[in-house]
């Protein structure tokens, strides 16, 4: 992670207003000063033209140009690519104060950075004095010079997409007022800079929509009411302008509540106080007894019937409120039995033919109800999860388990039958695997990356998969960045955790700081090349802004693994996270990687601190750590630090630190820009400890060297070659055996006894999994604008996908894919039906367009080289095809969508998709298009 960017900054609607509907206009006696010293009125609610019509008088017309769209008394649509509205130049001449203010609704997708407005100069693509707002976070700056001049009010969060705000900017006498809505949101005084100042009152990049800084962004969404003042306004006026949004905020901020489904509530329910949109949202019940005003439920006793109960959500914004109902059902409570036996089966023992290390075994189920673990063998698996492996060449262990299951004077018992496995055979290291991201400049760059050292070379490095990912995010926010790879202490089980996060998608660091993902991402494996299923497990607190950069170090005192990572920690009373914090070290145990114990601060020296890793060595952990100038005493480097106690705490009261300072200024020593992301390593022939370090304004990862960690002397080898671009991720030691595995890549994929490889039914059926009906448990899993139907699966267009298995053709020298589809009469080309591996993919928008509105059996061949599509069992073309799909680890598996961005999503319907091993015949591919039909 970055320090450049932790440092930058059912249901009743009554509405308790009248319809504030679109209207602009101000009724209350701030009004009738709103027209005094308008400098540019652009109401924006023309119908066509390019010339945006002044109404203040003073013949200020703008000019429109880009992809934009007039929507009349909506307002103006913006496309994000390069539409906006050109200003008059020097048309802030001589302004002292200065008010800017206008309504917009910024799309769901906007890209950043992005300006509302930016009214100034541009330099060599660079702004040059200029005065701006943006939403990300939401601020305004003036500037004198670039963005080091700026004098900014900010809000201290991110503007709420999606939804029509009024953003006004005034600054007069020195005092810069930020208000949303007409709601003063962030003051600054002692500003020195005047509008009239910039250019020395020559302004030629005067926009709204468009940012004076060449790369940005173009502002997507939807003006109105753009207006450009003299002077600054008051309070009341501002309150005046912000008065047609607001009016209108309490009701769409209610009516975007929801609860979830109250159809049969069972557990207190969690009622939210405010929302996204601004609103204060208080609660009243109608049967408090049932379900209080804070969410508490206490289900009728049994027997009793099912309660009923009304919950009226009060949403609140600038005086304004609006009102929604809810209807409760709360099923009337369980009996003891039924408890206990519910627990019972709630109960799962992962892996319990295959057990190699410690295990979870749950105290307490739902409902208070406790649990009591006899183990038939306690010498191999305790009755607290402890496992004793047989040894190296022993016969595999069965010891029976039995959980007893309590609730008053109920009980139950249920047993479980683990196999537990001999140790591995000791065998030497002798090689190195990395795994990594390579950067956000893509999607690819944020996903798990793999590549081996060339024998037991740690300094030279040749990348898996011809650099493409190894490892692909399914969920969360589908990004992944930061893995880092553990080793069990027996030897023969693997845990890749990572990172839950996308800067690609155009989010903004801002946003992933306050509103991060919660959740740690997880693989499994047993060899390194065949991993699980992803596990998407929520660790963090809902206090916790992110989750980043998470590592694993085993602690045999507790017989458990010690997850830590960092964390924004916001106060209880903050829910929205808009207030003011730094990242801290937190951290969790945990024996499976499924089940973690709520996390600690592991590691808060007052100010921020990010990327700890910890290297074994002796009896001392040591940790390094990027820090800036907290702990140790140079800025944006890395500090080395020791305890005898992996969890040792350090928090801002703690002296002496129980991690004992062993080094710092690594980096500065040495004479390179910052660095942050370590990740540490002992050489194989025990001579040496590497550290690499990214170096992220210049050369990303270098490697750092030292004979010792007690008494370092930091040096960077003159030779090597790492991967082409490394970002935070972890090396580790591998056996000759695991490197040669690792070379290989992945056995081929198995079918059944028909050649299917997968095969996905997609008429009908519910829930986000989409069942693979060839028996060979390749489910996949629906995203975005993806709905089910009985008549097939219903694609949006609009990002819809259904993700499918990794290394679905993995191994084959030949395969099969045929789909039964429909295509929308309004699908965007180029569009992608299907795409798998890293070059397959099949397509209606070719020489042959495929029509539209109808169903069509489309068939994809590909043997020996050779591609060749069908329609409807028919031969259409046939070309040299992707070579490469058998050789490794395929991930961007799809339907729907390609892995190629730049092609549009599928719209349309589909009803069934089936993967072979093997190229069908002629006779083949035509039965399958007549049993589709």
């Amino acid at each position: 992670m970055s320090f450049r960017h932790l440092t930058s900054t059912s249901a009743f609607v009554a509405v308790a207003l009248a319809a504030a509907g679109l209207a602009s206009t101000v009724t209350t006696s701030s009004a009738a000063t709103l027209d005094e010293g308008l400098v540019v009125h652009y109401d924006l609610t023309q119908n066509s033209g390019t010339a945006v019509t002044d109404t203040s008088g003073l013949g200020h017309d703008g000019t429109l140009s880009g992809d934009t769209a007039w929507l009349g008394a909506e307002g103006l649509r913006l496309g994000g690519v390069n539409g906006h509205v050109r200003l008059p130049d020097n048309v802030i001449r001589g302004l002292t104060d200065v008010t800017v203010s206008v309504q917009v609704k910024p799309a769901p997708d906007q890209s950043v950075p992005y300006f509302f407005w930016g009214l100034g100069n541009t330099r060599d693509g660079s702004g040059n004095g200029y005065l701006f707002a943006t939403g990300d976070g939401f601020r305004a700056s003036i500037a004198s010079g670039n963005w080091s001049t700026e004098q900014t009010v900010d809000s201290g969060r991110n503007l709420t997409r999606g939804s029509w705000r009024t953003v006004t900017y005034t600054l007069g006498g020195g005092t810069a007022v930020l208000y949303e809505n007409g709601v003063e949101v962030a003051r600054k005084t002692g500003v020195t800079t005047t509008p009239g100042s910039l250019g020395d009152g020559t302004t030629t990049a005067n926009y709204l929509g468009r940012s004076v800084y060449s790369s940005d962004r173009y502002l997507k969404g939807e003006v109105r009411d753009f207006r450009l003042y003299r002077r600054a306004l008051s309070a009341g006026e501002a309150r005046e302008l912000g008065k047609a949004t607001a009016s209108a905020r309490p009701a769409a901020d209610v009516a975007a509540l929801s609860l979830g489904d109250t159809s049969a509530v069972t557990g207190d329910l969690t009622l939210p106080l405010t929302t996204p949109g601004g609103s204060v949202i208080s609660w009243a019940s109608g049967n408090p007894p049932v379900v209080s005003a804070t969410g508490a439920v206490t289900r009728p006793a049994p027997r009793a019937g099912n309660a009923t109960v009304t919950l009226t959500a009060t949403a609140s914004y600038a005086g304004y409120t609006a009102t929604r109902d809810f209807t409760v059902t709360v099923p009337e409570d369980d009996t003891d039995r039924e408890k206990v036996d519910n627990a019972l089966q709630g109960i799962v023992i992962h892996d319990q033919d295959a057990i190699r290390g410690n295990i979870t075994l749950p105290v307490k189920g739902a409902r208070d109800v406790t649990f009591t673990w006899r183990s038939g063998d306690p010498g191999v698996v305790s009755a607290t999860g402890e496992v004793t492996r047989p040894p190296d060449g022993s016969r595999p262990r069965r010891v029976q388990l039995s959980v007893t299951a309590a609730k008053g004077f109920t009980s139950g018992t249920r047993h479980f039958t683990l196999t537990v496995l001999p140790l591995p055979r000791k065998q030497a290291l002798e090689g190195y695997f990395f795994a990594y991201f390579t950067g956000e400049a893509d999607q690819d760059g944020e996903q798990v990356h793999f590549a081996v050292s060339r024998g037991d070379d740690p300094l030279h490095w040749d990348e898996l998969n011809g650099g493409r990912p190894v490892l692909r995010s399914k969920y969360g926010e589908t990004g992944v960045r930061d893995p880092f790879v553990v080793r069990s202490p027996e030897g023969d089980r693997f845990f890749l955790v990572a990172t839950d996060l996308q800067i690609n998608d155009g989010g903004g660091w801002e946003r992933a700081m306050r509103h991060g993902s919660r959740y740690l991402e997880v693989w499994e494996s047993t060899d390194l090349v065949t991993w699980s299923e992803q596990r998407h497990v929520l660790v963090s607190a809902e206090t916790a802004g992110m989750t980043w950069a998470p590592e694993a170090t085993y602690d045999p005192t507790i017989g458990a693994y010690v997850v830590h990572w960092a964390s924004n920690v916001y106060s209880a009373s903050d829910p929205n996270h808009t207030g003011a914090t730094y990242p801290r070290m937190m951290y969790s145990t945990t024996r499976d990687f499924r089940t973690f114990t709520t996390p600690q601060v592991w590691n808060d020296p007052g100010r921020g601190v990010i990327d700890s890793t910890v290297l074994k060595d002796g009896e001392y952990h040591y940790r390094l750590t990027t820090d800036d100038k907290v702990i140790g005493t140079c800025a944006r480097d890395i500090v080395l630090e020791r305890s005898k106690d992996l969890r040792a705490v350090d928090l801002p009261g703690t002296g002496p630190r129980n991690w004992e300072l062993v080094d710092d200024c690594i980096r500065t020593g040495l004479g390179t820009d910052w660095v942050e992301g370590p990740t540490a390593f002992r050489s194989n022939d025990g001579s040496k400890f590497y550290v690499f370090m990214d170096e992220t304004p210049h050369r990303g990862y270098l490697p750092f060297e030292t004979d010792s960690l007690a008494n370092p002397n930091w040096r960077i080898p003159a030779d090597y070659r790492l991967p082409a671009k490394p970002r935070h991720g972890t090396v580790l030691p591998v056996t000759k055996a695991e490197l040669e595995r690792l070379r290989k890549g992945p056995p081929p994929v198995r079918a059944n006894t028909k050649g299917v490889v997968a095969d996905y039914e997609l008429s009908g059926g519910s829930g986000p999994v989409v069942a693979d009906v060839s028996g060979n448990g390749r489910s996949a899993t629906i995203h975005g604008d993806v709905t089910r139907s009985a008549d097939g699966m219903d694609f949006g267009g609009t990002g819809g996908y259904v993700h499918l298995p990794d290394n679905l053709t993995t191994g084959l020298g030949e395969f099969t894919v045929s789909a039964r589809v429909r295509v929308d009469l309004a699908q965007q080309t180029p569009y992608v039906v299907w795409s798998l591996g890293n070059g397959a993919k099949n397509t209606g928008d070719g020489e042959r367009p495929l029509s539209r509105g109808v169903w069509h059996t489309l068939t994809y061949t590909s043997s020996n080289g050779r591609a060749c599509s069908f329609d409807d069992g028919v031969e259409l073309s046939c070309e040299n095809g992707p070579r490469d799909l058998g050789g490794g680890p395929t991930t961007s598996n799809f339907i729907g969508r390609s892995a190629d961005s730049a092609d549009n999503c599928f719209k349309g319907r589909m009803r069934r998709l089936t993967v072979w091993n093997r190229a069908l015949t002629a006779q083949e591919i035509l039965a399958v298009h007549r049993g589709q039909r």
